[in-house]
């Protein structure tokens, strides 16, 4: 077989969408393998042979004018995948904000493929495993053949200039997906706007569960760590557009959903008497971007 290769940075929490954050700049490189004709239901095959030699921990193959991606066993995961949880952790006091540590290897392997198979018979929409073994797994794209599938978190981003009507209908995308994923029983992992990719149908779909916290924490404490996740990681770009007076109130309104329960409130108002501080920090850059997020998140969250 005559091999085309050629290599471009990626998110490894995001394989299917081109970085533009310095940490998604420094990840392994993801190389595109033309491969042979296979057979879409000789997937098992595809892998077993592929993955032995695949040098990368993802990497992307083009096969019979699809893409598809396999993630293999590899190092520990870095420290710096858990950095913000550990910092809001600590920033607020709250301790349902610790990062549930996966060590990598197998173990996160085998995770993140039967939380892509429980979700996926849940209705919700992740890439789907067509084909798994200890070491690695086979994927499909989420997009189309040669195209990068954009992450919510970096579409927001780029419409703030175009102001709330633009940055709100897809933040509320980003909440309707969480409700979707509590209201079936289930939670995310890490519920960064980073995490949700929008497909070409307009339609989000959820990536990156190498970690699973309804096996060590109650589900209501879960729901709770997917709604800061995503309010941090949103509350500023509300802010950039002039949107979060319209936003609070669409947030307050999305807590009372039926998905979530007497559990959920009562360790949400907890959080929110440790964030009280936040509503002292500049809502400026003065104290750096970190700071400013921090402060957003308190005005989006904060009790009416």
């Amino acid at each position: 077989m005559q091999a085309h290769t050629h290599t471009r940075r990626h998110c490894l929490t995001n394989p299917f969408e081109s970085p533009v954050s310095p940490a998604a700049r420094d990840a392994d490189a993801a190389t595109a393998v033309s491969a042979e004709s296979t057979s879409p239901s000789d997937y098992d095959a595809f892998l077993a042979t592929h993955l032995p030699t695949q040098p990368k921990n993802i990497q992307r193959y083009e096969l019979d004018n699809s893409w598809l991606w396999i993630k293999r066993t590899g190092p520990l995961i870095p420290a710096w995948r858990y950095r913000i949880l550990s910092v809001l952790r600590m920033l607020i006091n709250e301790p349902v904000l610790g990062p549930v540590i996966n060590h990598g290897g197998r173990e996160a392997i085998a995770t993140e493929v039967r939380r892509l198979r429980d979700l996926t018979a849940r209705g919700i929409r992740v890439p789907r495993v067509l084909a798994s073994s200890d070491d690695g797994f086979l994927m499909n794209h989420l997009g189309i053949p040669g195209q990068d599938v954009p992450s919510l978190g970096n579409q927001i981003r780029a419409v703030v200039p175009e102001g709330s009507g633009a940055v709100l209908p897809l933040w509320q995308q980003g909440l309707a997906m969480i409700d979707q994923v509590h209201a079936c029983g289930s939670v995310l992992s890490q519920a960064f706007a980073r995490n949700f990719v929008i497909c070409p149908d307009g339609e989000l779909a959820c990536v990156d569960f190498e970690d699973d916290p309804q096996a060590v924490l109650p589900m209501p404490i879960c729901q709770l760590r997917d709604a800061l996740c995503y309010a941090h990681s949103t509350a500023i770009y509300l802010s950039s557009a002039g949107a979060l007076h319209e936003a609070r109130a669409i947030w307050q309104d999305w807590l009372t959903h039926p998905a979530r329960g007497p559990e959920f409130h009562a360790a949400l108002r907890n959080t929110l008497r440790r964030m009280r501080w936040l509503r002292h920090l500049p809502n400026n850059r003065k104290l750096g971007r970190d700071t400013q997020r921090l402060r957003a998140m308190w005005d989006l969250m904060r009790p009416a």
